[in-house]
C-alpha cells in the first residue's frame, strides 16, 4: 500500500445536500451476458453496508440487448440510474457521464465485464473512511495473457509512475474509489480515466492502493487489444505535459522556440562574418546551412507564438463553461428518487 500527497483540505465541504452515500458507476458496451449477474452481486454487497447507495449504469452505445436489460432493472429498482449514450464514446467518456449523473458522496468505478469482484468494494470503502481521497485497485496477481497483456501493462505502469510521480503499481484498472469532490475537479476525455490519480495528485490528493482480485471474464468478448498499448504511450506524453506545463505552456514552447531561434541566429551571424569579413560566397559554400538557419529562426518564432496562444487558453481554462465529451440520449431515474432529492 502506498500513499502520496496530502489530504484535500476543504474539498470535503459541500454546498449541496447529499442524500446518497455511495455511487457505483459502471460503463457497459455490449455486455448483455453480464448485466444481470453484476447487478445481483452489486446489490448484495451494497445492501450489506447499510448505507444509502445508487447504481449508475452507463450504456456506451451498445448494439446488443444491454440497454434493454438495464431498462428492466431500472424499472424494478429505484436505486438504479441508467444513462444511455447516443453512440460508443469510449470508456473515459462513459465514466465521465456516470460521474456527472451520480449523486453519492463517494464514487466507486468498475468495469461491467465481471472481471472486478464487487466483494472487494468494502476494502475501498474502508480506506475512504480512513481519509484517503482516492483508493486505487492493484491487480497484484494477474491471470491474463503474459505476452499480450501483462508485459505491456507492466512497462506502461512503470512509465506512468515515473512520469507522473505517483507510485502506483496499476494505473490501468478502472476499479477505483473517489471522493466526489475530487473526481468533479478532474476533466475527463480521450483515455485519461487511467490517469485520474496522477491528475488529482497535482491538486494534493491523498492516494492509496489496495490489492484486488483479478477474475477471468466469464462471458462475452474482451474489448481490450494490443492497440490500446500504443494509445497509452501517447497518453503518457499528454499526461506528462499536462502535469508539468498545463498552467505554463509558454515555459515549454518558449524554451524550445528560443533555443531554436538562438542557434539559427548564431549560424546566421557566422555566415555574415564569412561573407563580409572573409569574402566567401556563402550561397555556394554553405547554402544548405543557410536554409537550416532560416528554418530554425522561423520555427523558433512560431513555437514562441504557440506558447503564447497556449497561455491564452490557460486563462480560459478556469472559466466555468465545460463541454462534456459525450452526448446523452436519455437518462432513466426513478421518480421516487427525484422526489427524495427535492426534499
Amino acid at each position: 500500500m502506498r500513499k502520496t500527497g496530502v489530504p484535500f483540505g476543504n474539498w470535503g465541504v459541500y454546498n449541496y445536500k447529499t442524500v446518497t452515500k455511495y455511487s457505483i458507476v459502471v460503463p457497459f458496451h455490449n455486455e448483455e451476458e453480464n448485466v444481470t449477474e453484476l447487478y445481483d452481486r452489486l446489490k448484495v454487497v451494497m445492501e450489506a453496508t447499510g448505507e444509502p447507495f445508487e447504481l449508475v449504469f452507463v450504456d456506451d452505445g451498445s448494439r446488443d440487448h444491454t440497454f434493454w436489460m438495464l431498462q428492466q432493472i431500472a424499472a424494478v429498482d429505484r436505486r438504479v440510474v441508467v444513462v444511455k449514450l447516443r453512440r460508443n464514446f469510449g470508456q473515459t467518456s462513459a465514466l465521465a457521464a456516470g460521474f456527472d449523473h451520480s449523486e453519492g458522496e463517494y464514487v466507486i468505478a468498475m468495469d461491467g465485464d465481471l472481471q472486478h469482484d464487487p466483494h472487494d468494494i468494502p476494502l475501498f470503502l474502508q480506506k475512504l473512511r480512513e481519509g484517503y481521497d482516492i483508493v486505487s485497485g492493484w491487480r497484484k496477481q494477474r491471470i491474463d495473457n503474459f505476452v499480450m497483456r501483462r508485459v505491456p501493462s507492466r512497462i506502461a505502469n512503470w512509465l506512468m509512475a515515473k512520469l507522473s510521480g505517483v507510485e502506483l503499481h496499476d494505473f490501468g484498472t478502472t476499479f477505483k474509489a473517489y471522493r466526489r469532490a475530487v473526481v468533479q475537479e478532474i476533466p475527463l476525455y480521450g483515455e485519461l480515466h487511467r490517469f485520474i490519480p496522477a491528475l488529482a495528485s497535482a491538486y494534493g490528493a491523498s492516494i492509496c492502493e489496495i490489492p484486488i482480485r483479478n477474475v477471468n471474464r466469464e462471458r462475452g468478448e474482451s474489448h481490450y487489444g494490443i492497440s490500446r498499448t500504443f494509445r497509452v504511450f501517447f497518453d503518457l506524453i499528454t499526461i506528462r505535459f499536462l502535469l508539468k506545463y498545463m498552467a505554463r505552456p509558454l515555459h515549454f514552447f518558449g524554451t524550445v522556440g528560443a533555443l531554436g531561434s538562438l542557434v539559427g541566429f548564431l549560424i546566421a551571424m557566422w555566415m555574415l562574418f564569412e561573407k563580409f569579413v572573409r569574402g566567401i560566397d556563402v550561397m555556394d559554400e554553405h547554402g544548405p546551412l543557410m536554409v537550416f538557419a532560416a528554418v530554425l529562426i522561423v520555427a523558433g518564432v512560431q513555437l514562441v507564438a504557440l506558447g503564447l496562444l497556449g497561455e491564452l487558453q490557460v486563462r480560459h481554462f478556469h472559466e466555468p463553461t465545460k463541454r462534456a465529451p459525450y452526448t446523452v440520449d436519455r437518462v432513466l431515474r426513478s421518480s421516487h428518487s427525484q422526489s427524495a432529492l427535492a426534499d
